[in-house]
């Protein structure tokens, strides 16, 4: 069992493990249809060949309402590391993040809807390629600069 916080669609664990997928039917057989940002989930977690999946969903505290209207800006973390090549693994502008890999090195490089905005990107589709310039964020690689 693992108690997660962000849930939507994927769960980012507590301990910066690997994303969580939450599949809608885990999520209805606990009686929601959905759920908010920022909440917070107990769950059962079955590690597969397709990655971390909720197996069960035991708890979820929705935020408080200051929480859900709270949106942060996030920082840009000042570095000089070089551009690298990678690929828009997936891209969700509604959910304000998605995910690219660098050529031939299979980590996840989490970029923030912010980023790719203030660097001229209004969407990211799966298989672009970009240019990024990453940093090690609290659970991983972080995109701090995207360009084409």
């Amino acid at each position: 069992m693992v108690w997660c916080h962000q849930v939507y669609g994927l769960i980012l664990a507590e301990y910066c493990g690997p994303d969580i997928s939450l599949h809608a039917n885990v999520l209805r057989n606990f009686g929601q249809s959905s759920t908010a940002e920022n909440s917070y989930a107990e769950v059962v977690v079955n590690y597969t060949d397709r990655g971390a999946q909720a197996q069960e969903v035991f708890s979820l505290t929705l935020p408080s309402e200051q929480e859900m209207d709270f949106h942060p800006r996030i920082d840009i973390p000042h570095t000089d590391a070089p551009f690298v090549a990678a690929r828009v693994k997936w891209f969700d502008k509604a959910k304000g993040f998605g995910f690219a890999n660098e050529f031939g090195i299979f980590d996840d490089i989490f970029i923030h809807v912010e980023i790719s905005r203030r660097f001229g990107f209004a969407d990211l589709q799966p298989g672009e390629a970009l240019a990024v310039r990453i940093v090690d964020g609290p659970c991983g690689k972080m995109a701090v600069k995207v360009r084409a």
